[in-house]
């Protein structure tokens, strides 16, 4: 199972994201969370404390690394053929729900044919992760849709598309959802996250009715999530868990019911 998260930045895409690997870790699935956003926060969502966090090197900025795998010995002449297994063995971290992560950080350029070494390693990374590895594969994907164009999200199996009820939200879940087509991912749903109310809910449903968009489900606005992110605590600990993290839990669900 090899799941992306993706839509505009602030809509809570990393929750969902954090709350999925660890349903399906509870559900006796190997859980590898990839946090692929520029401004890395899912180690937090996943039980790792701020300051351990905070120390987390992402792999795109791990300049030791990605000279070890890319360069040679003649000057501007990259190696592109090396191995990667060893980057999940050595960077990945085990989180308190039994859900290994790897901050992997953000392809720096838009451009298809980069061949920058940070770049070469962080394509063959996710190619690797999202192709030959066995496990289920959770990806927090970049805020927006430039990764789209980036190859980053071609292998994915099924794409969530976060989004809230505001407009810009909306139609960047609707050309999220576009993309995702273009590219052939298998599946594409939208998520209404940070629901409020009935009319809320309503505009969600209705917005993905009218653009033809699949909706997986509606996640109410959760107080209890706000006030675990304002104390740098993990909104899984159990004293913190109400009505959001039930229902992303049962979007879970959804999901191990579709396959």
């Amino acid at each position: 199972m090899k799941i992306a998260v993706s839509g505009k930045g602030g809509v809570g895409k990393t929750l969902i994201a954090g709350v999925l690997a660890e349903y399906l870790a509870g559900k006796g699935f190997t859980v590898l969370a990839i946090d692929a956003d520029a401004t890395p926060n899912l180690a937090l969502t996943l039980g790792i404390p701020n300051a351990e966090a905070a120390k987390i090197v992402p792999i795109s900025e791990n300049t030791p690394l990605i000279e070890s795998k890319t360069q040679t010995d003649m000057p501007g002449v990259y190696n592109l053929s090396f191995s990667v297994e060893d980057i999940i063995e050595q960077f990945s971290v085990k989180t308190p729900y039994n859900v290994n992560l790897l901050v992997m950080g953000t392809v720096k350029s838009a451009g298809a044919g980069c061949m920058c070494p940070a770049n070469t390693v962080i394509r063959a990374l996710l190619h690797h992760l999202l192709v030959k590895r066995k496990e289920a594969v959770i990806t927090d994907m970049e805020a927006g849709v430039e990764h789209m164009g980036r190859g980053t999200a071609e292998h994915v199996e099924t794409m969530l598309i976060v989004t809230d009820s505001s407009l810009k939200a909306l139609e960047t879940a609707k050309k999220l959802y576009g993309l995702a087509k273009q590219i052939g991912i298998k599946e594409a749903f939208m998520v209404g996250n940070k629901v409020t109310n009935k009319s809320e809910s309503e505009l969600i449903e209705q917005f993905a009715k009218q653009n033809e968009v699949p909706l997986l489900g509606l996640v109410p606005y959760d107080g209890k999530i706000l006030e675990a992110d304002r104390q740098g605590e993990s909104p899984l600990i159990p004293a913190n868990q109400s009505i959001g993290i039930t229902a992303v839990r049962k979007l879970g669900e959804k999901l191990l019911e579709s396959k």
